[in-house]
């Protein structure tokens, strides 16, 4: 098979489609791969480490697109990107199918692309073994994160997460304790943070309970969300539901009570938000002010990261990677439920992408 990995496109988007160490796997079992040049650069990766690995270097991205049977990206294609694939390959990626226009989708329909995304790769126990890393990254990313954003020279309060002898910590509220919501707490409560957490889930607040010592834990609902963010110096929305958009937990009016430069992270926006007042953002551009509040909603927040992400996210890719080339695209989707639950789009229909408002789509 036809392997591409292309350069990512977006601004500040700095991760690969697959490090040297998986294309020496795949080369070593015969299939091809096209690596387009510098594609590795932002994680740390020459062009020659590619070629070591038995990489085919390419030098325009229509090359890679074109040449490819099967294309590894990292984030969401542009539209553009999808017109260079040849109709009937597959894509494969962090593709956040749920959260792009429309149009888009079309596209993809139109030229019969088999579009599977990691992150909703799903095993029998409704476990996303490719989502888990990239959660746990984006958790321990909100407490290295919200700590700058807290300080003055960034419009915060000018506080120290984790206060000082006569001055209390910063007061720090996470909602949701998933995977993303745990790592941020542990993340948060090793920085020193006064904290508290939100869930629906009486069992994960347990859990989180009996490991992180003197943390507070609430059941998640609008008045207790209202009466958090109403003193909380930091907020982090971490809030997913597998495949479909995040529900609205934090409204406008909330955010309107906040205190004043007290920050709002919404870790939920690959997926469309958790907040009423959100909208992405880029690495570039963090942070926006809304209601007087600092709002910070990057959805690439692992690109800050790169290579760790890379590796990170495709250590946890490469079994279902193997199984795509090594049985072929259609049987691979055919014999595992895991790779089926990922598929977005196949030949020229859609599958598992929930419809989402408006608002929630992002190009």
């Amino acid at each position: 098979m036809n392997i591409g990995i292309p350069k990512e496109r977006r601004a500040y988007e700095y991760r690969v489609g697959l490090f040297p160490g998986g294309v020496k796997r795949l080369t070593q079992l015969g299939h091809t791969v096209y690596v387009e040049h510098e594609a590795g650069l932002g994680a740390g990766f020459s062009d020659q480490e590619f070629i070591q690995a038995g990489a085919r270097i390419v030098y325009t991205p229509h090359e890679v697109f074109g040449r490819a049977d099967l294309l590894l990206k990292v984030t969401r294609p542009l539209a553009e990107e999808i017109e260079w694939l040849r109709p009937g390959v597959a894509l494969a990626g962090l593709l956040h199918l749920g959260s792009s226009r429309q149009d888009k989708i079309d596209l993809l329909v139109a030229n019969e692309i088999t579009a599977i995304a990691y992150e909703q790769i799903t095993l029998p126990d409704g476990s996303g073994p490719i989502r888990k890393p990239l959660s746990q990254i984006g958790g321990i990313l909100a407490a290295q994160v919200g700590a700058n954003l807290l300080q003055s020279d960034t419009g915060g309060k000018g506080i120290l997460l984790g206060g000082m002898p006569g001055v209390p910590p910063a007061e720090v509220v996470i909602i949701g304790a998933g995977v993303a919501g745990t790592g941020a707490a542990k993340a948060f409560k090793g920085m020193g943070a006064h904290l508290t957490v939100l869930d629906t889930n009486i069992s994960a607040l347990e859990e989180i309970y009996n490991v992180i010592p003197h943390v507070a834990t609430m059941i998640s609902n609008p008045i207790n969300i209202e009466r958090c963010c109403a003193y909380a110096d930091l907020v982090i929305g971490a809030v997913l539901v597998l495949g479909e958009r995040p529900p609205i937990v934090v409204t406008r009016e909330m955010i309107r009570h906040m205190k004043p430069r007290s920050v709002m992270m919404d870790i939920s926006i690959d997926e469309g938000g958790c907040v009423e007042t959100s909208r992405p953002t880029t690495n570039e551009k963090p942070t926006f002010i809304e209601e007087n509040v600092v709002h910070y909603c990057v959805p690439n927040m692992g690109s800050l990261v790169s290579r760790t992400a890379t590796y990170a996210f495709l250590n946890a890719a490469m079994p279902f990677i193997l199984e795509l080339v090594n049985k072929g695209i259609d049987t691979a989707i055919a014999e595992d439920p895991a790779i089926e639950r990922g598929v977005g789009t196949y030949q020229g229909k859609v599958t598992h992408i929930s419809s989402l408002s408006p608002l929630a789509q992002m190009e």
